[in-house]
């Protein structure tokens, strides 16, 4: 049984849902009521891509608020994949997703030199009546700032949570395989900082 291990990140701003997103995909539930990320909270999913090949993610969930940007950065380096998540009923999160990957593409790439593969995500697409963001907007903001998916989802119904991470999934193999090798950068990070854990009390490794 083949492994590939992929380091992803999950940002945006505040609020906007990627703590419960990270924990309904790791858990396979809806979990209400997290705590606030401080820096960056960190979990495990394993998902078996086929009867040869298991795909171990390091999901990296980076904290939102304004005070944290500068500690986010450190967490880039070694990132193979990233969600960038909005809120559909705040339009503010929507414009600074592009604030967001351009923070990103900045900072870090790929070692053959190509950007961080990044899928876009509004999130809490089951408020209907607040919805305040438009699937036109989204498609022009997508296809301008270089996401390779972009999608609506409800991570409070499990909608749309699957789906978007095999697109990520399937892109980082593409670009694993064209190279002959992981692209990522593991060994430049200090180890320590993947001992097993989970900081937010809620999503466990499987």
């Amino acid at each position: 049984m083949c492994e590939s291990v992929f380091k992803v990140l999950l940002i945006g701003d505040h609020s906007v849902g990627k703590t419960t997103f990270v924990a309904s995909y790791v858990l396979n539930k809806w979990v209400p009521n997290l705590k606030t990320t401080v820096g960056a909270d960190y979990a495990v999913k394993s998902v078996k891509w086929s009867e040869t090949e298991t795909i171990r993610l390091h999901l990296w969930d980076i904290a939102g608020q304004e005070r944290f940007h500068s500690i986010a950065r450190t967490y880039f380096r070694g990132a193979s994949g990233c969600v960038v998540m909005f809120d559909v009923t705040n339009n503010k999160s929507f414009e600074s997703a592009r604030e967001w990957k351009q923070e990103l593409d900045s900072k870090v790439e790929l070692p053959n030199g190509e950007k961080v593969p990044c899928v876009l995500l509004g999130n809490k697409d089951d408020l209907v009546d607040k919805k305040v963001v438009t699937q036109s907007q989204v498609d022009k903001f997508a296809r301008e700032n270089g996401f390779i998916h972009y999608s609506f989802c409800s991570v409070k119904e499990g909608k749309g949570i699957t789906e978007p991470m095999s697109e990520l999934i399937k892109c980082m193999l593409e670009q694993e395989h064209s190279s002959g090798e992981v692209l990522q950068a593991f060994d430049r990070l200090n180890p320590d900082i993947f001992e097993e854990r989970s900081n937010s009390g809620c999503c466990s490794k499987q």
